[in-house]
């Protein structure tokens, strides 16, 4: 019996991609802005989380729920590493620190491995099919603006054993969709684990959003408030990833 997980995550966290969209820093990087640096330090306060997150499933990978959604192919950690070496040199490790919303998100995961690991399976949504949909354009702004060629400095949009994105989330999607897990619960209240899983990828939304948040005032610097201000003063729409997600 089909637990419709992933229509559920994808209906439930719709205002949360178009409240994403409209973060500052985002609206500016859809339009094309965005600085060496800040960029570097968005991969680098990405790096920090991708390896918590992925160390915290393969800790959890005993669970059969867990286990039901891993695909190995998906890991973001390697990929950030070699970013860190472009942008940082050889000595990355000593050179970057996680922001404090990127601490928070840290601690979440692992409370979240300790306590519920399943409910990790709504940070993993969140992420990784961002990257394999709205994702794959950031890659091409940030090559064309930063100038950077092929896969140099963004690796961590590189896909190697995904080549068709389309077909691999479907096959995600099944997945989600094929997990035993309660749909309702006994007392009629109290929220099922599906809409846990829901309320976290909505959580993991909050995270990512203030880990943005706090790169405006690096953009500002590097493009200058009066810019800032013109490119953020209207509101997207929103849905620049949630269709193709």
């Amino acid at each position: 019996m089909s637990s419709n997980l992933a229509v559920k995550l994808r209906s439930g966290t719709q205002k949360a991609h178009t409240s994403a969209e409209n973060v500052g820093f985002m609206k500016c990087f859809l339009k094309g802005v965005v600085d060496r640096q800040s960029f570097a330090k968005f991969l680098s306060n990405l790096y920090f989380v991708y390896s918590e997150l992925e160390a915290a499933i393969t800790s959890n990978l005993n669970n059969p729920v867990i286990a039901a959604v891993y695909f190995p192919e998906l890991n973001r950690r390697d990929s950030l590493e070699k970013d860190m070496v472009f942008y940082y040199g050889s000595e990355w490790r000593s050179l970057i620190t996680p922001s404090s919303s990127t601490q928070a998100y840290i601690n979440h995961i692992r409370e979240l491995s300790a306590r519920d690991p399943v409910l990790l399976i709504g940070h993993t949504y969140t992420r990784y099919m961002g990257d394999l949909s709205g994702g794959q354009m950031l890659q091409k702004i940030a090559q064309s603006t930063l100038k950077l060629s092929g896969y140099e400095g963004t690796s961590f949009y590189n896909f190697e054993q995904i080549p068709d994105k389309q077909a691999f989330k479907n096959t995600y999607r099944q997945a989600l969709d094929s997990l035993s897990i309660d749909d309702a619960t006994g007392d009629g209240v109290s929220p099922s684990v599906a809409d846990r899983i829901v309320l976290e990828a909505n959580s993991a939304f909050q995270f990512n959003m203030q880990m943005a948040k706090d790169l405006e005032g690096s953009l500002i610097k590097a493009i200058g408030q009066v810019v800032f201000n013109s490119l953020t003063h209207t509101n997207n729409p929103g849905s620049t990833e949630a269709p193709a997600m």
